[in-house]
C-alpha cells in the first residue's frame, strides 16, 4: 500500500510540474512585446504596430483506487494482503492563443496618430451572419 500511495504522490508532483510549465507559456503570450511590435523608424517617421492577444485553456485530471476485490475479502484475506488492488489517473488539457493586429501608432513630425487596422473579412463575415438571422426571423414572423 505504501509503494501505491509513493506512486501518487510521485505522479501528483509530476502533473503539478506539468501545470506550471503550461501556465507559463500561456502567459508569456501577455506580455507587452506580444502587443507592441519593435518600433520601426524611417526618417522623421516611427511605426509601431498594436495587436490583440487572447489566450485561453483548460486543464484536468484525477486519480483513483479500485477496492480490493470482494471475493478475496470473503475469503478471510485482509484488504491490506490482498493484491491487485489498481491505481490509476489520467489528464488532459488543451490551450490556444490568437493575435490579430489593430493599430498602427504613427509618432511624426505632427504628432502621434493612431491608424486603426479594419479587419475587412470579419465584418464581411459579420454582415452576412447578421443578414442570414434577420432572414431567419423575417420568415418566422411571416409564416
Amino acid at each position: 500500500m505504501i509503494d501505491t500511495t509513493n506512486e501518487v504522490l510521485s505522479l501528483v508532483n509530476k502533473r503539478e510540474q506539468q501545470v506550471a510549465t503550461l501556465m507559463e507559456k500561456l502567459f508569456s503570450a501577455a506580455q507587452a512585446s506580444a502587443v507592441f511590435s519593435t518600433p520601426v523608424v524611417a526618417g522623421n517617421y516611427t511605426v509601431v504596430t498594436a495587436c490583440e492577444v487572447a489566450v485561453g485553456g483548460g486543464f484536468g485530471s484525477g486519480m483513483g483506487q479500485s477496492p480490493a476485490p470482494a471475493s478475496r475479502e470473503q475469503q478471510g484475506e485482509t484488504p491490506q494482503s490482498v493484491s491487485g488492488v489498481g491505481v490509476g489517473g489520467g489528464g488532459g488539457g488543451g490551450g490556444g492563443s490568437n493575435g490579430r493586429p489593430v493599430a498602427a501608432i504613427v509618432i511624426g513630425p505632427q504628432g502621434v496618430r493612431v491608424k486603426p487596422i479594419v479587419d475587412v473579412t470579419k465584418i464581411a463575415i459579420a454582415g452576412i451572419t447578421l443578414g442570414g438571422t434577420i432572414a431567419v426571423m423575417l420568415r418566422k414572423v411571416l409564416k
